[in-house]
């Protein structure tokens, strides 16, 4: 960070030495005197209508510039030097933001012109949006990035964040799962906030977005979580979308106030154009290919290798876990010793289960089809615009039963009530339904750890059952089996989410033609969302609660042990939210005209009120008959009685409502001054005022604000460099803040219910006072840079910046004694810095090729500074949800493996068994960094990509390539799954083929020996002795067995760089010729390939970089195949 703080104090001097001498340029250059020519005009629309601000200048052959801007009824004048005016052939040169540039040779025979600008295909190239603004892109002072949505779209998306993975400098989109649905976590510029969301704000059409449902920060948090909820962006439809700026450096969020230190995200949806209605029709068919056996990271034993292995450990008298199925080799010899069959049945047996070789991946997975349709209609006169879709997507997932269907609508209209007054209205629904797997079954983690010499089905094609307890669930029921296929299981159970977002916005604009224009904005949203997870009573989960088979009668009595008698169970969460925002904004624009130079005076100032409410009821119900009209059980009180256990849970009440509220009002103010497009000073701030901060106004206050500043180094210094098109470099500095929810200075009292047993109401403690935390600061400091040359050939912009977060929250531990366990303090900084470059051109650009290249590069690093206490768990160094002060965010930790042992093939580590004393008394914070060491990361350091797109008349082809380096990430566990014992039901990877079996194969092998739990050895082993003896010497415990050490072991970790073929898409356009003779207007045809490869490290052994998960394996992102069709009438 000092090297770093010392390069950015010398940008600091380097920027404000060269602003002095633009400043100083800029007044000589303008103080020539002598006889001058005088040129005048009007810079008009299409419509007549004037357009002030327009830049016009004249320019000579040597490079010479005299130009000035149009004032508030779009007149000009502009001054030469009559000698050259008379001998030298001038250019006229009108340029307007959002129009096509007006570049004529002037005729030195007229000096007023009337000029009327076009409209120009590049105008969204040409401004930034913010969400409160629109600004001309060569004045922004800010950290933006913006691209078209039909750029960066690949067919098969099917939510506009995965289009910008590796597209936007600075943002890191990290993948954890490839299932449907699934939702990347977003980073903006690193880890602002310890605790806290870190997620970035969306923001749509110049409104914020929220969650449909409120995820708990901790869970969006987590590197292992999988969000199949979605974000607040994914009930919108890519199609409808036409722009997306990306907010990154104080100058840019400010306006967004508390919640933008993140980063912000700006949605712009599509607005109609004039002309004739236009009828367009967009369908994408994608095939998403399932796992399969055959892939590199699915390295495991077929039906024959695993009834091999059984039997070798057999021969070795291996101890198998007593209450494991009895299936497999292991099940068939177990009957057979048992005298339940003879020696043919067991032979019979065997023959079946070597033959078998079940494709789970097969039964679990399929090629999954994925189909989108949207038709749209826009149009519209000078007077009013419109625009309308209607979209229908449905996403199968590679696992079977699971689907995300989706339906939109959205509604643009603009239209010009009077010359003066123009009103926009935006309406925009969704429905989303989905279906995942409960979150107690997991298909995938089933089809790698489930051996194939298990059949699915019998012979007769009936599901084939074995006995098992799948669940950790049921009082008393530990050594019972029930009957289980994992087909069986899926097809009574799911995980339903139903979702209905309905969004309206209404925004006046009243433009007062002079220096003022009024904007009166409001927005209206609601949302009902209803979650349901459904276990059938034909399900292995309802049979242990039940502790009986479905046809089973359940047994009464406290023997019996029912705690679900009849029917299934049906829990629900219903969720309805509503929020308004309302908007007065006033924009402000003066030129300011003297002899020599011209200023530029613009501003916003607005207020806004937003309030918000949710409302939630959760239900857990048993009972539940979903296939006999979706009802409930009924009992009287005598045949209650008979179940106990469920009598009781009855008694308990599984009812939760919930309710709250946010009331916030919010002032903000932007200030720009431009001297004569060469210096751009901007200034903005807002203060956010909310219930949510509790009642001490002292606290309730936080400014937030920015300074910024842009110089046009091309027109101060390289007016003769004709090959330059703009020079540009910003510098800015500013501060955001942070609230937790949720925090309040004063007592909280959760009132309760009648309580029998006193016969009055209670009451309980709900939230302590916190009356000393502070707001959570973020400072930034953003340098950069934007170079455009050879009329856009070529194209550089970089940034450096540094953020700083200080009063981070975190949580510390207090004692139990006060009532809570945790409290949020003001106890951390966090250090965030970075650079990003991009780069972009156009090697070959003629009439029928064009060859377009792009690259970009992000680094990030970050340092936690922290003096919290909070105590973490052993899993959370391992997994690298721990925060550890003066390292990086999402460092972890692992056991140095030291070799396996030469006489027992067990693997070492040094642990301290030998050196007790000296872990005695420390915490389990302490022990970490003594008994393991730092193995990385899990998120990188330097993200990009590499984009081209090769064009040949109709034909195009785009190609993208997304790279990560830095991260570090585990390879899938070995032992987790026979820790205990090796399970008959378990599949076991090829690599025990190559364990140690005999002294010498240490030298060779790293894979430990499988020890029986009959072995004398094995009770050593199996339990650490921190886990034991540690505790009467005062040691945490810091490791459960040697064989969870190796899987959590150094030699386990591998490096998570990657270079992924991202999408590979052909198009083909029918021009107009060859479709006159039909009622389309145009026709393009596309062909396009996903995540086809992926070149990743040797040692990942074919396992996908986004399968870091530590706890069960998760679907990796698959390839996928997609055609696509867009055609207008």
């Amino acid at each position: 960070m000092e090297k770093c703080s010392k390069v950015l104090r010398e940008y600091m001097l380097h920027w404000c030495v060269l602003l002095c001498l633009s400043v100083a340029f800029c007044t000589a250059a303008y103080g020539q005197t002598g006889p001058w020519q005088a040129i005048e005009g009007t810079v008009l629309d299409e419509n007549g209508e004037a357009l002030p601000g327009a830049s016009v200048y004249i320019s000579n052959a040597s490079g010479q510039r005299w130009g000035v801007a149009s004032d508030l009824n779009g007149k000009f004048r502009i001054q030469v030097p009559e000698k050259i005016w008379a001998s030298e052939k001038l250019h006229f040169v009108i340029t307007y933001i959002g129009y096509d540039t007006d570049n004529r040779v002037l005729s030195k025979k007229q000096t007023n012109y009337r000029i009327q600008l076009k409209l120009s295909q590049r105008a969204l190239d040409e401004v930034v949006v913010t969400g409160y603004q629109v600004i001309d892109r060569r004045k922004v002072t800010s950290a933006v990035t913006s691209v078209k949505a039909e750029d960066i779209l690949v067919p098969g998306m099917t939510s506009i964040d995965q289009a910008l993975e590796g597209r936007i400098p600075d943002l890191m989109l990290l993948k954890n799962s490839g299932e449907a649905g699934a939702t990347a976590r977003l980073r903006v510029r690193g880890t602002s906030t310890l605790v806290g969301n870190r997620e970035p704000l969306w923001v749509l059409d110049g409104f914020v977005l929220q969650d449909p449902v409120d995820v708990s920060t901790e869970e969006l948090n987590d590197p292992d979580y999988i969000n199949y909820i979605g974000n607040a962006i994914s009930g919108i439809n890519p199609q409808d979308i036409e722009r997306v700026d990306v907010l990154k450096d104080a100058s840019a969020t400010a306006l967004y106030g508390t919640r933008a230190s993140n980063g912000v995200i700006v949605i712009t949806t599509k607005k109609g154009r004039v002309g004739p209605p236009q009828i367009r029709y967009s369908n994408q068919t994608k095939i998403t290919i399932r796992p399969r056996y055959t892939d590199r990271a699915v390295n495991l034993m077929n039906s024959q290798e695993r009834v091999k292995f059984g039997q070798d450990l057999i021969k070795l008298h291996y101890a198998f876990p007593s209450n494991m199925p009895m299936v497999g080799y292991e099940g068939a010899y177990y009957r057979y010793q048992s005298g339940l069959t003879t020696y043919d049945d067991f032979l019979q047996e065997v023959q079946r289960d070597e033959t078998v070789n079940t494709d789970w991946f097969d039964l679990l997975t399929r090629d999954a089809l994925t189909h989108s349709h949207t038709l749209s209609i826009s149009g519209g006169t000078d007077a009013t615009r419109y625009y309308a879709s209607i979209g229908y997507t449905r996403e199968n997932g590679n696992i079977i039963s699971e689907y995300v269907n989706r339906y939109t609508a959205t509604m643009n209209l603009m239209t010009n009530i009077t010359k003066q007054l123009k009103a926009n209205v935006r309406l925009n629904g969704n429905v989303m339904k989905k279906n995942h797997l409960p979150n107690e079954i997991s298909a995938l983690d089933y089809a790698y750890n489930t051996t194939r010499a298990l059949p699915a089905y019998n012979p007769d094609g009936s599901l084939y059952f074995y006995k098992d307890k799948a669940y950790d669930i049921g009082r008393g029921k530990q050594n019972e089996k029930y009957n289980y296929n994992i087909l069986n299981e899926i097809n009574n159970s799911s995980n339903e989410y139903d979702g209905t977002t309905l969004m309206a916005s209404l925004d006046l604009t009243y433009d007062l033609k002079s220096i003022v224009d009024l904007t009166a904005a409001a927005s209206y949203t609601r949302s009902s969302t209803l979650q349901s997870t459904w276990f059938g009573e034909k399900s292995n989960y309802v049979a242990i609660l039940k502790n009986g088979e479905f046809n089973d009668r359940p047994i009464t009595g406290d023997t019996g042990k029912s705690e679900l008698p009849y029917g299934g169970l049906l829990n629900t969460s219903n969720t309805i939210a509503e929020s308004f925002t309302g908007r007065l904004q006033a924009n402000f624009h003066y030129m300011l005209k003297t002899e020599n130079f011209n200023h530029l005076f613009t501003s916003t100032m607005g207020y806004e009120v937003s309030m918000s409410r949710t409302d939630g009821i959760s239900d857990q119900t048993r009972g539940y008959y979903k296939d006999r009209g979706m009802k409930y059980v009924t009992m009287d009180a005598k045949t209650l009685e008979s179940f106990p256990l469920y009598e009781e849970w009855l008694a308990q009440g599984h009812r939760t409502m919930t309710a709250g509220k946010t009331n916030q009002l919010s002032g903000y103010l932007t200030l720009a001054y431009d001297f004569n497009n060469y210096v751009t000073l901007s200034a903005s701030g807002r203060f956010d005022a909310s219930n949510k901060f509790g009642s001490r106004s002292n606290e309730k206050f936080l400014p937030v604000w920015s300074l910024s500043t842009r110089v046009n180094l091309k027109d101060i210094f390289g007016k003769k460099w004709n090959f330059l098109n703009d020079w540009s470099i910003r510098a800015s500095y500013g501060k955001t803040g942070n609230m937790l929810d949720g925090e309040t200075p004063n007592l909280l009292i959760r009132q309760g219910m009648m309580d029998a047993f006193y016969g009055e109401n209670v009451s309980t403690v709900y939230h302590f006072p916190n009356p000393n935390l502070r707001w959570e600061q973020t400072s930034q400091t953003n340098l950069g840079m934007d170079m455009v040359t050879f009329d856009g050939r070529l194209t550089l912009s970089g940034d450096l910046w540094i953020k700083y977060t200080s009063d981070a929250f975190s949580s510390v531990n207090v004692s139990p004694v006060n009532g809570v366990t945790s409290y949020q303090m003001n106890s951390g900084d966090i250090k965030n810095w970075g650079y990003s470059l991009t780069l972009s051109g156009y090697p070959i650009r003629t009439k029928d090729w064009k060859l377009y290249l792009s690259a970009n590069a992000s680094w990030v690093s970050n340092t936690v500074r922290t003096n919290t206490s909070e105590t973490y768990q052993l899993q959370d160094y391992l997994n690298g949800t721990a925060l550890i002060p003066d390292r990086p965010v999402g460092t972890f930790y692992s056991y140095k493996f030291l070799g396996l042992n030469p006489n027992t093939g067990v693997p070492m580590f040094d642990d301290y068994e030998d050196r007790i004393h000296l872990l005695s008394g420390k915490s389990l914070s302490e022990v970490v960094p003594l008994v393991m060491i730092e193995t990385g990361n899990r998120e990188p350091k330097l993200t990009g990509s590499f984009y081209t797109t090769l064009s040949w008349k109709q034909l195009s082809m785009n190609m993208n390539f997304t790279y990560s380096i830095g991260s570090k990430m585990r390879l899938f566990p070995l032992y987790k799954k026979i820790v205990s014992g090796v399970s008959a039901i378990d599949n076991v990877r090829k690599e025990f083929m190559d364990r140690w079996m005999r002294p010498g194969d240490e030298l060779n092998a790293n894979i430990p020996a499988l020890l029986s739990p009959g072995d004398p050895m094995y009770k050593r082993y199996v339990s650490h002795w921190s886990a034991s003896k540690g505790s009467y010497n005062n040691v945490p415990n810091f490791a459960s067995s040697v064989w969870d050490m190796y899987d959590n072991s150094d030699l386990r970790v591998v490096p998570g760089d990657y270079l992924r073929l991202s999408s590979l898409t052909v198009y083909y356009n029918l021009q107009a010729r060859q479709l006159q003779h039909t009622p389309l207007k145009s026709l393009r045809l596309g062909l396009s390939t996903g995540d086809m490869f992926v070149i990743a490290s040797r040692k990942l052994k074919g396992q996908d970089p986004s399968q870091a998960n530590n706890e069960k394996a998760v679907l990796s992102i698959r390839p996928s195949y997609t055609f696509s069709l867009d055609v207008s009438f």
